[in-house]
């Protein structure tokens, strides 16, 4: 049974409006394609301003390694980190159980 994962990527920006912006332009011209990302949340840290954490589920781990290794995902990265005053950290995650609450 293949797990899906999930990639947590903690970050700090002053310039969230950019970064959203560029990410809205970018997600509407990968809209299809296959094998990318299924889902994406983007939290603010209530207790440290300008700290984010996005979370963006696949439907597996081979699927995010793939999407990884496009060249459109190395340039948005690279033009993300450039927005953040730290390096960004990530986590990788299987999925083990995910349940709507409500």
């Amino acid at each position: 049974m293949s797990l899906k994962f999930t990639q947590i990527i903690d970050f700090e920006t002053q310039r969230i409006e950019e970064m959203e912006e560029l990410l809205e332009r970018f997600e509407q011209q990968m809209a299809g394609t296959p094998g990318g990302p299924t889902h994406r949340i983007m939290l603010a840290d209530r207790d440290t301003a300008g700290r984010y954490l996005v979370v963006i589920e696949f439907d597996s781990y081979d699927d995010a390694m793939r999407n990884s290794e496009r060249p459109e995902i190395s340039q948005l990265n690279e033009q993300l980190s450039a927005m953040c005053t730290r390096p960004p950290a990530f986590t990788n995650c299987d999925v083990r159980d995910a349940r709507e609450l409500k």
